[in-house]
């Protein structure tokens, strides 16, 4: 039979650095994700300012957010903070895209 005779303080301290690191490798994740995806949505821009097609899609944005928040609600994720995010990202492709048109 083992005990375990770690202090409590060091126990919870060795949870803490635990969950961080993984804070920090999600963080790490979220940040090269929504890279990519700018990376794709200037292109978008690009072809969009090449046809002269209107810097927003108030149709697919609705879309999107719809379909975020039936994704947050499936990951246990409050749908107004994804909505909030999406829309977030949205205003700066949006941006980006008035950019590539001027």
């Amino acid at each position: 039979m083992t005990t375990d005779t770690q202090d409590p303080a060091a126990r919870a301290a060795q949870l803490l650095k635990g969950h961080r690191e993984s804070i920090d490798r999600l963080d790490a994740i979220l940040v090269y994700t929504l890279g990519e995806r700018f990376k794709h949505t200037q292109a978008v821009g690009r072809l969009k300012a090449e046809h002269d097609l209107p810097p927003s899609d108030p149709t697919r944005e609705a879309a999107q957010i719809a379909r975020l928040e039936d994704l947050a609600e499936q990951a246990d994720l409050d749908p107004e903070f994804a909505k909030a995010f999406l829309n977030f990202i949205i205003g700066e492709v949006i941006r980006h895209h008035k950019k590539h048109q001027e």
